[in-house]
């Protein structure tokens, strides 16, 4: 009984060296993906300068960068001092500039890890500005609703509504042609609402074509969005009796 007990055991150990060792070298093989970013923002003046970088490992001997998931890199980089990440520049930012970035690695193993998530470069300043207006009126009270206008002679595909120096992305909508005496033109109306303090701040428009998505056009004129009805501060009214002075 105990040599059958025994037989067992070394059986289940032997199988249990034998399927964890292929993992533990499969395991060993992964390469972490890297990340990419680009400085100062993923959004560009055309002509300014902009760098992408691309973190991967303290083992990486070089790295590449891909442009529209190319099978081939658009640049490679070698880092002869093991860094674990590398800066590629671009002194002046042009249309051709515009789309989809990923990077990659090679190890001292030289195995090349998989590509990074993609990163969308948008340069903008390529066709005339859009306009962009409040209807009914830049100044709404809190839980009312409101809209933003986008208009254009330019635009043929897309119009794009940011928010400076806010965290929510971009907005994009396509157009709709309309026509008045004068001219006939594209335009896209954003609701926004119900209001409330988050959505005060400066908006600003940009257009693209449908060829272009990623080349978007100078930036509208800033436009102010303010609400009200959220109280007043008692610090700036002098009828309040504790801020009065004795």
């Amino acid at each position: 009984m105990e040599g059958s007990t025994m037989t067992a055991t070394l059986t289940a150990l032997l199988c249990l060296w034998l399927c964890r060792g292929p993992w533990d070298h499969l395991q060993a093989e992964v390469v972490p993906k890297p990340s990419i970013w680009a400085k100062p923002g993923p959004m560009i003046t055309r002509g300014s300068p902009v760098t992408l970088w691309c973190q991967g490992s303290l083992q990486a001997t070089a790295y590449t960068l891909y442009r529209e998931r190319a099978p081939e890199p658009w640049v490679t980089r070698i880092t002869p001092n093991f860094s674990s990440k590398t800066s590629f520049h671009i002194e002046s930012s042009s249309s051709q500039h515009a789309g989809l970035y990923e990077c990659a690695y090679y190890t001292t193993e030289h195995k090349l890890s998989e590509r990074s998530d993609p990163l969308l470069l948008v340069v903008t300043g390529v066709d005339r500005a859009p306009s962009l207006s409040a209807q009914p009126s830049p100044v709404v009270a809190s839980g009312g609703s409101m809209s933003l206008v986008c208009r254009s002679q330019d635009t043929s595909g897309t119009f794009h509504l940011l928010k400076e120096g806010g965290a929510d992305p971009p907005r994009h909508m396509e157009p709709q042609s309309r026509s008045n005496a004068e001219s006939t033109y594209a335009q896209a109306t954003f609701p926004v609402g119900p209001v409330n303090s988050s959505h005060g701040g400066t908006y600003r428009c940009y257009g693209s074509s449908r060829s272009h998505p990623n080349q978007w056009s100078h930036p509208s004129d800033p436009l102010h969005l303010a609400f009200t009805g959220e109280g007043t501060d008692p610090c700036a009214n002098p009828s309040v009796p504790w801020a009065q002075n004795d």
